[in-house]
């Protein structure tokens, strides 16, 4: 017979998994009988989020994206990295600038930048540099 803290310990999983499932399936989009895939990567994604609304804190596009928060941390760190994204300190929150006369980074789409990209999608206007 399981003890109590092996009970407790598994219910705490089955509770967390389900979030994390809950999360995930929340914002990707599915088709019934297909597997779940977009066109556009997590790094688009974020960076359509602050696109949308610079001022957007991690969690809140964490679960607009649907993944974790902690992802999409190393999303912007990646952007950053490679000058995409500018994040600047508005007191205690974050504001984020993307430069949107960056390349897309594949050579396939290297013949894009970024206002491209943003401006294409319906209902996202880009800034030009």
């Amino acid at each position: 017979m399981p003890t109590k803290k092996h009970l407790g310990a598994s219910s705490v999983k089955k509770g967390a998994a389900s979030k994390d499932v809950a999360r995930k399936s929340a914002a990707k989009p599915s088709v019934p009988g297909k597997r779940g895939w977009t066109f556009l990567s997590n790094h688009a994604h974020v960076l359509i989020c602050l696109h949308l609304n610079p001022d957007s804190v991690l969690r809140e596009v964490a679960a607009r994206v649907g993944i974790t928060e902690r992802a999409v941390q190393g999303i912007v760190a990646d952007l950053e990295e490679a000058g995409i994204l500018i994040r600047e300190r508005d007191g205690r929150r974050n504001r984020y600038q993307i430069d949107a006369s960056q390349h897309l980074r594949h050579p396939i789409e290297a013949h894009h930048t970024l206002s491209d990209l943003l401006g294409s999608l319906g209902g996202v206007e880009s800034d030009k540099k």
